[in-house]
C-alpha cells in the first residue's frame, strides 16, 4: 500500500489515504473530516504514482 497526503478541495485538511499500487482508478470517497464527496482519480505505472487528483463533485 502506498500512503499519499492531500488537501479536500471542499475543508482544506490534510488527508491521508492508502493506495494500491497495483490498481489504476477513479472513485468517489467522503471527506473523513467534513463528510462532502470527494472524486478521487489515481493513476499508477510500474508500481510509481503518476497522477493523483482530489477534485469535488460539483454538488
Amino acid at each position: 500500500m502506498y500512503e499519499h497526503y492531500f488537501q479536500c478541495p471542499y475543508c482544506w485538511e490534510e488527508i491521508s489515504m492508502l493506495l494500491d499500487p497495483s490498481v489504476s482508478q477513479t472513485y468517489v470517497e467522503d471527506c473523513e473530516v467534513c463528510c462532502n464527496p470527494i472524486t478521487i482519480s489515481v493513476r499508477f505505472e510500474g508500481g510509481e504514482l503518476q497522477e493523483f487528483s482530489a477534485e469535488n463533485l460539483g454538488q
